[in-house]
């Protein structure tokens, strides 16, 4: 597995080895001594599979108390996948790194416990798959919004098909005041 560190601590761009031939591929998407190896030793506890249309933007979106370290892929179709830096304490808050996940490229991207994390179709369907470290808990969700203009994402759509809980998510900064009051 090929491995490349981004510009946020901890966040990794994953390539599996894939085999190939004229009948099709075979990768191994998961093998915990594998991710162990290259420092991913937190225990996955639940799998999430979500299928959007293009120009669907799902994030972007954290855990407050209970942070859930993924690892995401594309199974079918690409996306646009976006992780930023949502800790005042850390070096890079308000960063972000993204990359395009596709069932051609196989390409997974950890995400460590803290980060906000969304991404956005840019096929006509993709099926996004993840794992995830802690539950999924309602209650404890939090999010950012994605077009939040210090932020200088560079999304792949100007207009995207939003849930009215990702087009109402507050601003980082305005955001963190409201954490820390």
């Amino acid at each position: 597995m090929k491995v490349q560190q981004t510009t946020l601590p901890g966040v990794l761009l994953l390539q599996p080895q894939t085999f190939g031939d004229e009948r099709g591929f075979f990768l191994e998407s998961f093998q915990s001594q594998r991710y162990r190896d290259i420092g991913i030793e937190l225990p996955f506890v639940q799998d999430n599979h979500s299928r959007s249309g293009r120009g669907v933007l799902r994030g972007l979106h954290f855990q407050r108390t209970r942070p859930q370290g993924k690892l995401v892929r594309v199974s079918r179709g690409s996306v646009f996948d976006v992780v930023v830096d949502i800790n005042p304490q850390s070096a890079t808050f308000g960063q972000h790194v993204a990359a395009t996940l596709s069932d051609e490229n196989h390409l997974q991207m950890w995400i460590p416990p803290g980060y906000a994390h969304g991404f956005c179709v840019t096929s006509d369907v993709a099926d996004f798959e993840y794992k995830c470290t802690d539950y999924y808990l309602p209650s404890d969700e939090g999010g950012v919004l994605w077009s939040d203009p210090e932020l200088a994402i560079e999304w792949p759509v100007a207009d995207p098909i939003l849930s009215d809980k990702d087009r109402d998510h507050p601003l980082l900064r305005a955001l963190i005041q409201t954490e820390n009051n």
